[in-house]
């Protein structure tokens, strides 16, 4: 699981017909402490997340069994809006 950052969003209007509705989000992976880490990731918004939030991503076959998602070519899902992370 990644934890990250809902940073901007992708448009296509031609994609693969197994994608019409999804919304496609830029995500920021992020240190449990709230730094940045590298790159980015493009996700399937499974759980309508906004600008902003803190979400978390799965990837691989796991982002394929996310609600609504099952045999669609989804490498990267966002499944959790996260209220709170402490660290002990």
């Amino acid at each position: 699981m990644i934890l990250g950052r809902v940073v901007g969003t992708i448009v296509a209007t031609r994609k693969d017909p197994r994608l019409e509705g999804f919304k496609l989000l830029i995500v920021k992976p992020m240190a449990p402490d709230g730094k940045d880490e590298s790159g980015y990731v493009i996700a399937v918004d499974t759980v309508s997340a906004g600008s902003k939030e803190t979400v978390i991503v799965v990837s691989g076959s796991s982002a394929r069994m996310a609600e609504g998602c099952k045999d669609k070519p989804v490498d990267a899902s966002i499944v959790g809006i996260v209220d709170t992370v402490s660290l002990t």
